[in-house]
This record gives structure tokens, sequence and C-alpha cells, in this order.
């Protein structure tokens, strides 16, 4: 850990503080990412404000309460590890965490560390401005109040920029209208409804049985499919969660060593190293466990290896076919622009036999293109239809979209999305080059997979740098622009030779729903979590000569 959580930490104000200045560190969101963040920078005795859009602390799972959302990754492996008293005293009562038990546990820890006093809620950020002759930033929220720190952390999640589909006429539908990533608190009643889903992405993927059950027809439109897997949840009592408990220090051990943070990990033979029969054996276990395993713990091949993922792809593929009854709905569901595992692989229950209910419609957009929404429903290339609900499952402007929507302007006044045109480059994904004393959580290019190990280590590491500079009087940090192209082209190393890189994706910068969205980029990191915390460590053990600190 960057910083210890059992030291008493406790500090005065940062010596060179402006005369002035609100506070000493500003916090965008106040998801897991910014509530950890608020707790570590008060206890080393900064002066904090943190700015959340919602009403209420989570996130991602404040905004995503649409039916059917829940963890992918398993519960026990996602929380908090830090507080012992925390993991002792929840209970997590699924191995994948629905949506609201989920929210719970954050309110609960918000609770615990007393952190909404610090939290201004529905204080949306709109702009975030640095002063080179103060050398502080000024946030401007959308209702133009104005507050100024000597730094500034981004916490707002590499998925949280909701996106609609660029169609003519969204306006205009006069029934009701839903995006999975802005889900409205009350309870929305599809019984008996004609109802739309558009997109068969990971939010899609777990919306879509769940509407199914109660919905009089469901039309899903879908413009590429996904490979979709068996999710496999099951309860946990009281006992089971006794002995999960007592894994602990077992359980983030094994989440610290593997390479995404999961606790599962790819196995170490080749696809072609087993027979045929082993392999198969391999897979249908694999199939058949709980959670990521058959996409983080398969051959250590099948991801870049053109005939591996071929051979993976076929067998997800038979599965999918015995699965649905329709051979035609069954093949429109089986991808055929991308192998298993190059995108994200949605987990699910029950998804693929939907399609088999009476009351359940696919239509490809690929074949008959959506061309408008119209005030009763929506107009393909073939014909009209009526809906009462329409459901967007639309996706997310993700890595950088929830950065790109507030006008971050650095050193000089520029802006972070023009810094970033055409190309992405940082430093750790922490920090940029012309944007002094910013800090991003969880940004383009640090240490994704099962985020909330990965914010732990991002939060850490920026309260260590904080403390460092605290203790010496240091008021301003920069990266240098020889640390971010040597960190830059590492990662761009790290991404050679992956069959992933060759997709669209939004792991890839792209989307079509976004302007200037449409060319593959280097958006993420590739490489291992653990080579990850070995250079951002050794940037930390060395004193962050990386950094121009003054």
């Amino acid at each position: 850990m960057a910083v210890s959580q059992k030291a008493d930490m406790e500090r005065g104000p940062m010596p060179d503080a402006a005369p002035g200045l609100d506070y000493d560190v500003l916090i965008i969101g106040a998801g897991i990412s910014g509530m950890y963040q608020l707790h570590l920078l008060r206890r080393l005795g900064l002066k904090v404000r943190v700015f959340e859009a919602g009403t209420g602390v989570g996130g991602t799972w404040y905004w995503n309460r649409y039916p059917g959302a829940r963890f992918d990754s398993e519960s026990w492996s996602y929380g908090y590890s830090f507080d012992q008293e925390l993991l002792d005293e929840w209970d997590w009562t699924e191995h994948f965490s629905p949506q609201p038990v989920t929210e719970r546990y954050l309110n609960r820890f918000a609770d615990k560390f007393d952190l909404r006093r610090d939290i201004a809620f529905q204080a949306r950020v709109a702009a975030a401005h640095y002063d080179d002759a103060g050398r502080f930033w000024t946030l401007t929220l959308e209702d133009g109040s104005r507050h100024t720190a000597r730094f500034l952390v981004t916490a707002v999640g590499p998925l949280s920029a909701p996106t609609y589909p660029r169609l003519p006429g969204l306006g205009d539908f006069k029934g009701e209208a839903w995006h999975t990533g802005l889900w409205p608190k009350h309870t929305v009643d599809f019984t008996g409804k004609r109802v739309a889903v558009i997109g068969t992405g990971a939010s899609a993927v777990q919306a879509i049985p769940e509407i199914a059950k109660t919905a009089g027809h469901l039309t899903v439109f879908q413009r590429r499919p996904n490979w979709c897997t068996p999710l496999h949840n099951a309860p946990i009592d009281r006992a089971e969660m006794a002995e999960i408990r007592s894994r602990y220090p077992q359980i983030f051990e094994r989440c610290r060593e593997t390479a995404a943070c999961f606790v599962h990990t790819a196995d170490q033979r080749g696809t072609f190293e087993v027979s045929e029969e082993e392999r198969e054996a391999f897979w249908e276990k694999r199939y058949a466990e709980p959670g990521f395993g058959i996409w983080q713990g398969n051959f250590r091949d099948v991801l870049i290896d053109r005939a591996a993922n071929a051979l993976l792809s076929d067998f997800v593929a038979r599965k999918i076919r015995q699965r649905v009854t329709d051979p035609a709905v069954a093949d429109k569901l089986i991808p055929k622009d991308h192998g298993f595992g190059t995108r994200r692989v949605p987990q699910e229950t029950g998804y693929y036999e939907t399609f088999n209910r009476p009351n359940v419609e696919l239509v490809s957009i690929l074949d008959t293109p959506i061309q408008r929404i119209t005030a009763t429903g929506l107009e393909t290339s073939t014909g009209a239809f009526d809906f009462d609900m329409i459901v967007y499952a639309t996706g997310f402007d993700a890595i950088t979209g929830s950065l790109d929507r507030i006008d971050i302007r650095g050193a000089g006044g520029r802006a972070l999305k023009d810094r970033w045109k055409g190309d992405l480059s940082t430093c750790l994904g922490m920090l940029v080059d012309g944007f002094p004393n910013l800090f991003m959580v969880m940004g383009p290019h640090t240490a994704l997979g099962n985020i909330p190990r990965s914010i732990e280590y991002n939060v850490e590491w920026i309260a260590g740098l904080l403390d460092h500079m605290t203790g010496r009087g240091l008021s301003v940090a920069e990266p240098r622009p020889q640390a971010v192209a040597e960190w830059t082209a590492f990662v761009k190393k790290k991404g050679e030779g992956l069959l992933s890189n060759e997709v669209d994706s939004w792991m890839t910068g792209v989307n079509s729903n976004v302007d200037g969205k449409q060319v593959r980029i280097i958006a993420r990191y590739s490489g291992t979590a653990p080579e990850y915390r070995q250079w951002c460590d050794a940037v930390a053990q060395g004193g962050y000569r990386e950094l121009d600190l003054a």
C-alpha cells in the first residue's frame, strides 16, 4: 500500500496552500474510487470536497439499476479489502451481487467512515480549469458555482458516460424511454407492454431475460452479437459466508497475483499441447463453472493465436446452438466479426433461452437498419414497429468519455480532449503532462480487470504521492514528457499481438455513437496488473523522479 491504513496520519493543511483556496483537493465522483480517495486524503489531514452528480453514493451501482444488474466478478473479490472491520461485518448474499445489495454495501461504507459530510450531491461538474499563475484548479458546476483547490482527482470511472444511438427522432417517442446506464429509482413495470431493447451488450444481456418475464412482447434490436457465457450465480448462506470470510487474505492475495486481478488466471498450457479430448473436457469444465473462468482462465494462447481462438469460438458457438431452438435465431446470436474473448465477454443467466420464448423477437439491424425513432416506436428499412417502451442498452463513451464531457483545461488553457485527439498518452494512466496536479483514478492506460482491486491501488498510489508532497512542502506535480513517452510506449508494446486490439470495441476506443471515435487506438493497458504495480511502485520508491515536483 502506498498509504498505511493503520498508521496515525493526522496532518495539518498543505504547508504552502495558496491564500483564498477553498480546499486542498477536489474529487469528481462519489463512487468506489471517489469515496476511498476521500477517506485516505482526509486521513492525511487534507481539506477535501467531493462533487457527485447523483443524489447518493455508489457511482456505477447508483446509476445502473436496470433489471438484472449485478456483478460479473465474484462478490467476495470485489469489495474494499483494506478495512478488516468492514470485511468482518458485511455478508454478501450471492456469489455475484445484485445492484440493490451492492448499493447498500457502498452506502454502508459511506456511513462507516462518515463520508457524506464532505460530499456535495446533485453537483455535476461542467468545467475544470488550471490557473498557471496561482497553480491551482477551479471547478465550475452546472449551477455556476465555483470551487478552488491545489489538486484535482477525477474518480469518474471508465464506463460512466452513457451514449444513445445517433438516430433522428430520439425525442419524438411518446412512450416510456430509459437508458440502462441512467435507470430511474422508481419501479419500471413491463407487464403486458410492447417493449423494445436496442443493444445486446453486457447490460442488455442482463436486462433482456428479466424484461421478457413480464413483457407482453419484447423485440430485441441487435447490431452485432457478443459471445456470452453462463454466470452460474448462486446464493451464499451464513455458513458459506463464514468460510469465505476466513479466506479473505488468500482471496485478495490471489487477486494481487493474477493478470487481471480476478480469482481466475490463464492456464499455462497451450491449446494444441493437449489432446482434442482433453481440450473439450477442459472447455466443458470452464463453461460449467461460475464467472469469468472460461475467459480469464483459458489456455494461455487463446487470445493471441488465431487457430486456438477459432477452436474456442467454435466450442462456444456449439453451446449457443444447443441452447437456442430456432437455428436461424441461433445463427444471428453467434458473432461473425470477432473471436471469443477478443471483446469483453458478458456473463448471462438464461439469456439464450430467452429467445426461445414466444413473446421475444430478435431483429438484426445489420440486415434491417433502424432509420428513425417515431412518436409510437421506430422504423427500420423494412417497416414500422409500435412500442409502449424503448430501452436503450447502447453502452457508454468508454475510457475517455467521462473525462471528455467535462471541459478540462490544463496549462496554457489546453483542453484535455484536444491533448488526446487522435491518440492517448499518459504517465501510469494517472497523470498527463501539461496538466499539473491532475490525478486520474482508473484513467486511460491503467490496469482494468477486476475494477475495485485496481481502484484501491490507484487511490493508494495517489494518496502516497500527496503524502510525499505534504511532508516536503511541495505543491505542484506534473509528469515529465519523457516519462509519459516511456509509459505510453510500454502500453503499446504490451498490446502487440493481442487479437482484441484488432477488433472494434470500447476497449480499443471505438464507439460508433460518438463523433470522432471510429478509429481504433490503444485505449487500455493490456499488460498484467503485477507488471503495472511494479512500474508504479518503482516510481514511488525512487522518489518520483519521473515527475517534476515543486
